[in-house]
């Protein structure tokens, strides 16, 4: 979450203070609904003047803050990422993706979420791995893993399935194979995958220094990405690189609505077996949100 804002500041330019709510009871049950006496909602005194030209948030435990902030200082715009829960009269401007279902004078839909995923980002990122997948053999497919959560199950049995997968392809094009999970997927998750591509060429990383996330989106000549991540998989999108969805077990209509989109759209594809490195649509919607915020100054 806090990355779709370190994503829209980025591409306005501007280098943010990040502020980390934390909301007191009975304002932490009841947010975002519960508006009245807010000057007492917040645990760790970090909102305090001087009070900012523009508040990016995003996530229903920050909408108390930024109502706070309008309180007292009226000239700050505020910008809310994603549903905020309540009406989006109380904003300035709210973005929030199609598969939200959310409209209003003031609302912007998107495909998909914002992201950090910025060609300079990716060009920079690729230059710092490139070294360690110079020697691989192509095609590369780039995996993005992230886990279970509140409507997606992934477990022992999916990790070994996932890189049966994987290790098919990569076999069977010649290629190889670099795998990035999230702090999601879980250890025991991650030995099971580490253990079934162990004769894969590429790598798991194992999560020791920096994550190869960004240069893997740059340098992979086809994506798979697992469809539990609405950022993950806009990211993947946002590359112009192929890219597959690989469905796990559950899911929601919301989830559904936004698969849907991108294969329509000519972004992604449903993984069905089958891996093509044909260039698909590129997803970029970065620039046309950064004007539309920054029309707010004006």
């Amino acid at each position: 979450m806090e990355s779709q804002c370190l994503g829209l500041a980025e591409s306005l330019g501007v280098d943010p203070k990040i502020v980390r709510v934390s909301l007191r009871n009975p304002w932490r049950d009841l947010a975002p609904h519960l508006r009245v006496g807010l000057e007492h909602a917040f645990r760790d005194g970090a909102l305090a003047p001087p009070w900012p030209e523009l508040v990016i948030a995003t996530g229903r435990q920050s909408v108390p803050a930024s109502l706070y902030v309008k309180r007292k200082n009226p000239p700050t715009r505020r910008v809310q990422i994603q549903n905020p829960g309540i009406s989006p009269q109380h904003f300035d401007l709210v973005i929030a993706p199609m598969h939200d279902n959310l409209r209003g004078a003031n609302v912007i839909q998107t495909i998909g979420a914002l992201h950090r995923a910025a060609p300079e980002r990716l060009a920079e990122e690729a230059r710092l791995i490139e070294p360690r997948i110079a020697a691989l053999p192509r095609p590369v497919i780039g995996v993005l893993i992230g886990g279970a959560n509140g409507v997606y199950r992934f477990g022992i049995e999916e990790a070994r399935s996932l890189a049966t997968e994987i290790g098919r392809h990569a076999a069977a094009s010649g290629g190889s194979a670099i795998v990035t999970p999230s702090r999601r997927t879980g250890d025991a998750n991650i030995a099971a995958l580490r253990a079934a591509l162990g004769a894969t060429p590429g790598f798991v990383w194992d999560g020791a220094g920096a994550n190869p996330y960004f240069g893997i989106l740059a340098l992979a000549d086809v994506i798979l990405v697992t469809g539990d991540s609405v950022n993950m998989i806009t990211e993947a999108c946002a590359t112009g690189h192929p890219v597959y969805i690989y469905g796990l077990p559950g899911g929601s209509t919301k989830f559904q609505r936004f698969h849907q989109a991108l294969v329509l759209r000519g972004y992604a594809r449903r993984y069905e077996g089958l891996l093509d490195i044909t260039p698909m649509n590129r997803l970029y919607e970065m620039i046309r949100i950064a004007r539309a915020v920054a029309q707010l100054a004006r």
